[in-house]
């Protein structure tokens, strides 16, 4: 009981850390951002508290087939904190500020073609924004593409070379996918495998869709300030770990629907040698 409540407790912190870090690294943060800020930290802190100290699942997603949860937090915590360094460093440079600029610029610029999801983010800024903002658009999402990358290649590796997740032990479906009910009927193999292609489908494509739709609010006139902080560092953190988790949930779906293939093809075998 003690250690479920320490590991909640310390994840509850987590959460409300990655949702403070931005205000907490801005500088001139207004008041009124501060407090809702803090009141979306304390919700956040609440309901990661009482999923995982409850025994029985909710709505979080593989609770306990580590580390697919822990690379999402991990790509998001390194986003946000990278995007709000970056805006930071524009007003008090470091050394730290500068080489993450260096990258997030670099990588930008060398994706910034037609058609490509950088494009499209630039794209969907004000169209009187300026040269130095969109060089800021460059930056932010050069680094937030580059971080989410480097989260679903190391899931992957993990899947693939770690032999997740049944490397420490069985796989409970129930607790580890609470939303899904495997007798709502058909085999579960063939729903498993649809939800993992829809998942991975909306995936590559959200990256394309979400400048869209900011470019469909801009022109219905939807009060929408694109470069404030706050705004530009959640916009383009969504922008870029939404797709990555989506994809991350479509590639473990699909190990679980191989894992229970491979044990049907078991027990098959199992049976005919029994029946000779």
């Amino acid at each position: 009981m003690f250690s479920r409540i320490v590991a909640a407790a310390t994840r509850s912190l987590l959460v409300a850390s990655l949702i403070a870090m931005p205000a907490m690294l801005i500088p001139e943060t207004s008041r009124d951002t501060i407090q809702i800020v803090g009141l979306f930290c304390v919700i956040g802190a609440l309901l990661t508290f009482s999923e995982y100290f409850s025994s029985f699942p909710s709505i979080i997603e593989f609770r306990e087939a580590a580390p697919f949860n822990r690379v999402r937090f991990g790509a998001l915590f390194s986003i946000i904190v990278s995007l709000a360094l970056v805006l930071r460093g524009l007003e008090t440079p470091t050394p730290l500020t500068g080489v993450l600029i260096e990258i997030g610029r670099s990588i930008g610029t060398a994706a910034d073609m037609p058609f490509s999801p950088i494009r499209l983010m630039v794209l969907a800024a004000p169209e009187t924004v300026s040269a130095a903002q969109i060089d800021l658009l460059h930056i932010l999402a050069g680094l937030a593409f580059l971080i989410a990358l480097v989260a679903l290649t190391v899931f992957i590796l993990v899947v693939r070379i770690l032999n997740w997740p049944i490397r420490r032990g069985a796989f409970n479906f129930w607790v580890n996918l609470p939303l899904f009910d495997p007798t709502a009927g058909g085999d579960i193999l063939t729903r498993l495998r649809r939800d993992a292609h829809i998942n991975v489908s909306i995936g590559v494509l959200l990256p394309f869709l979400i400048p869209a739709m900011l470019k469909l609010f801009g022109m219905m006139g939807t009060p929408f300030d694109f470069f404030a902080p706050q705004t530009l560092i959640w916009t383009i953190a969504a922008w870029a770990f939404l797709p990555t988790s989506l994809i991350m949930r479509g590639v473990a779906l699909m190990r679980i629907a191989d894992l229970i293939a491979l044990k049907r093809r078991r027990a098959y075998a199992e049976a005919a040698l029994q029946a000779v």
